[in-house]
């Protein structure tokens, strides 16, 4: 069964300014969708208003049949990445996901060590995350993401961080979670992050999605 998120004419304001306008997207299984923009434009607003982590002032967000923040809080199945993720500074990278894989109790410490290991990271690696690298605690927050297998994806700057090794990696990573079926959002600077990866492109500009040409993307 494809899975489906349905935007329907979704606003927001904070303190009088808008940051959604009137949105409508649907995004279905198998799918990876970029979005793209300068920085406050809406990107990160948007992927909290889908998941549910933040609240819209109209309009809705549907999960298939399901209403966000009505039928349910948040979307059921979501592995998600966003600016400043928090982490436990004095434990390490594995201790840190067993903390959150026991939230749903959906996956044991094998599986956890092995989401690790996928994103080129060492389960057995004694250092706490505070000594991590900005690309090593990047890498940790994928391996949040991935490591439950969710049927949505969202993924703010993906490749922040990484360097070329890292990159190819995470992609890589990321076209198979398409390939097993996710719906995948990303927002993302990287141009070639959004051409190599991405089946549609959307564009934020002062709250408001409009889709762009794919080949644009590739310039």
């Amino acid at each position: 069964m494809k899975n489906t998120i349905t935007v329907d004419g979704i606003s927001k304001k904070i303190r009088n300014r808008t940051i959604l306008d009137n949105i409508s997207l649907t995004m279905e299984s198998g799918n990876i969708y970029g979005f793209v923009g300068h920085n406050g434009s809406g990107k990160t607003m948007l992927f909290r208003a889908i998941s549910g982590l933040m609240s819209v002032d109209s309009g809705s967000i549907r999960y298939n049949d399901l209403e966000i923040r009505k039928d349910v809080p948040v979307i059921p199945s979501l592995g998600m990445t966003l600016e400043n993720a928090g982490m436990y500074s004095d434990f390490t990278g594995f201790k840190n996901l067993k903390i959150l894989a026991g939230i749903k109790g959906n996956i044991d410490d094998e599986q956890i060590r092995a989401a690790i290991k996928r994103v080129g990271l060492d389960p057995d690696d004694k250092r706490t995350f505070r000594k991590y690298s900005l690309g090593m605690k990047q890498r940790l927050a994928l391996a949040q993401a991935f490591m439950e297998s969710p049927d949505v994806l969202m993924l703010d700057e993906p490749t922040n961080a990484l360097d070329a090794e890292g990159i190819e990696q995470i992609r890589n990573i990321i076209l198979e979670e398409k390939q097993r079926g996710a719906i995948v959002l990303i927002a993302s600077h990287n141009k070639e992050d959004i051409g190599l990866l991405t089946d549609y492109v959307y564009s934020i500009s002062d709250g408001q999605v409009s889709p762009e040409r794919k080949d644009k993307t590739d310039e």
